[in-house]
């Protein structure tokens, strides 16, 4: 499979449309057309549905959309690492992680070793847990930031000093928002917006079950999220309220966030693939994490 075919097809999938995917690419329409059949005869599958004005994936393509990303992503980040090979230290770092207390150090970590290595670029990639140990296996991230509870023993890892705090964000009419703290009982027939943990991977847990004990597998969930910010959104509206870690960047009159009683934290750490060969940016930035926090934990 050629990288070229690649590209043509998530022009396509972008495009959703022969015509404008190839003046994208520069080619004729029937040449792109031609590849594109030439791509599904190679894989056995259909990937498009070929309407009279509109392209639209089928389930096999939305599979090749997914992994052509990814392959993509994985070229352009060799290539980037090749040429940064010389004798100043400078290249791309890519790191994964999700909204928690932990990426301030991370944070602290990359602005110190911009002002020793200013021609280091970082790409941060926010996710949850599943997400973002997903990417680092792929070879997306040289570094993921995961919070506990999580299995990261295929990991080499540093744990950070930091923890994490969940509770409930909610409208500050909420009857609620009077208690310093709220229980399992409090929010037993609340309905609930949830912070997502990827039930497929089993590596990840859920923070929170064991805290609601025999009433988890009853809660009133309407949504589920991954980005406390967005979440914010349906709490200010009156959807639900949001168990979620404290929220660092959502200030609104509106609401307030009231921590779990009893407490729950929970702490994280910075991982990478064993045996992993990095850049010399990516060496960098790990001695720098091992110089801050300590050796592998």
């Amino acid at each position: 499979m050629e990288l070229r075919l690649l590209r043509y097809f998530l022009a396509v999938a972008r495009e959703n449309s022969f015509t404008r995917a190839a003046k994208y690419l520069h080619i004729t329409q029937p040449t792109l057309s031609r590849q594109l059949m030439d791509l599904e005869e190679e894989l056995g599958q259909k990937l498009l549905n070929r309407e009279t004005h509109y392209i639209t994936l089928t389930p096999e393509g939305m599979l090749l959309r997914k992994r052509a990303e990814e392959i993509l992503a994985m070229v352009q980040k060799t290539e980037a690492e090749f040429n940064s090979i010389g004798e100043n230290i400078a290249g791309d770092i890519y790191i994964g992680g999700g909204e928690s207390e932990a990426m301030n150090l991370v944070a602290d970590a990359i602005t110190e070793l911009h002002e020793a290595y200013p021609d280091i670029r970082y790409h941060i990639y926010t996710g949850v847990a599943g997400d973002v140990m997903e990417r680092l296996d792929n070879g997306l991230l040289d570094f993921g930031v995961l919070l506990q509870p999580v299995d990261i023993a295929r990991y080499d890892s540093v744990a950070l000093p930091a923890k994490d705090k969940w509770g409930v964000l909610m409208r500050r009419d909420n009857p609620l928002a009077g208690k310093d703290s709220v229980t399992p009982e409090d929010l037993k027939e609340l309905p609930l917006i949830c912070s997502r943990r990827d039930l497929r991977n089993k590596s990840v847990r859920n923070p929170y079950a064991e805290w609601f004990g025999g009433y988890f597998d009853k809660l009133n969930v309407v949504a589920v999220h991954n980005l406390v910010h967005n979440a914010s959104l349906l709490v200010e509206r009156g959807l639900g309220n949001a168990l979620t870690l404290e929220p660092k960047n959502v200030v609104r009159d509106k609401l307030c966030f009231r921590p779990l009683n009893p407490p729950l934290e929970s702490g994280s750490s910075i991982v990478w693939k064993k045996y992993q060969v990095f850049s010399r940016a990516a060496e960098a930035f790990l001695e720098r994490i091992r110089e801050k926090f300590g050796g592998q934990g």
